[in-house]
């Protein structure tokens, strides 16, 4: 069982992919500049799950 269906239209837009993407960092940046280091590690490691899944290995299901 996969966490994100990569498949499903939501993630068809490339922009909407990189914004889910971007998220997570921006987070971890908050995090970590107020210091809770535990969280924006936790943030950043759902981001490179995501970047990982959405956009280095992502494939038009179109295709």
């Amino acid at each position: 069982m996969r966490l994100i269906d990569p498949d499903h239209p939501f993630y068809r837009p490339k922009w909407r992919r990189y914004v889910l993407v971007a998220a997570p960092f921006v987070w971890s940046g908050v995090e970590w500049s107020l210091g809770n280091a535990i969280w924006g590690s936790l943030s950043a490691a759902i981001g490179g799950y995501l970047a990982w899944h959405l956009v280095l290995n992502w494939r038009d299901p179109a295709d």
